[in-house]
């Protein structure tokens, strides 16, 4: 059942949204279910009918949030959206080993994925891949173990808002921030992620998407 508007506020179209991701949920192993949650985003986010809470369209002025809009009791994924003012983005970091399928509701984003390329000891070195200027109605998948990725908002006056579908609800993950010492080595740092559980609000502080 899709009626716990306590927790997650009700918006035109959810019950149809989350129909859909149920379905795309079940299909047999992870490629055939990313694959049918980028369709599920695409076609989402192209219906007029379904308009996202008002509340996700308000930037934070001095981090990008994230807003919970619903958790699957029976399937155990989430679907968080993300608002994201003028030149905010999320520093280098993984999904905690989980699947997610990220879509562009409004605005731009520039997405770049990284392959991990060496480890020594707590340092890590990275290869930065092609960045992908994902613009409304994109849709793309992150499959374990290729999830380290950065997101930025290039815009410098525009909003971006995306919709992420985690494989289940993400409580933490794995940042990588420059090491001063080591010229193009990170090291890592376990951050908890905190979501908003009513998008109107305006008290999450997010690092990782």
């Amino acid at each position: 059942m899709h009626d716990d508007l306590h927790r997650y506020p009700p918006f035109p179209g959810r019950k149809r949204l989350l129909a859909a991701l149920d379905q795309a949920i079940q299909q047999p192993g992870i490629k055939a279910i990313t694959h049918t949650v980028e369709q599920v985003l695409r076609e989402a986010i192209a219906d007029d009918q379904i308009v996202l809470p008002a509340g996700v369209h308000e930037p934070v002025h001095d981090h990008y949030a994230r807003r919970e809009l619903y958790r699957s009791p029976m399937h155990g994924y989430s679907v968080v959206a993300m608002t994201w003012g003028p030149g905010q983005a999320t520093p280098l970091h993984d999904h905690s080993g989980l699947w997610c399928v990220e879509g562009v509701w409004n605005g731009t984003l520039q997405i770049t994925q990284y392959a991990l390329q060496e480890q020594a000891g707590e340092r890590f070195q990275f290869r930065a891949g092609r960045g992908l200027l994902a613009g409304r109605g994109s849709a793309g998948c992150l499959i374990p173990p290729h999830e380290y990725h950065t997101i930025c908002n290039p815009s410098p006056d525009q909003i971006a808002v995306s919709v992420h579908v985690y494989q289940q609800v993400m409580e933490r993950c794995t940042v990588f921030l420059p090491d001063p010492a080591h010229p193009h080595w990170y090291l890592r740092e376990t951050r908890d992620l905190q979501t908003e559980t009513a998008p109107a609000q305006r008290t999450a502080v997010a690092s990782g998407g």
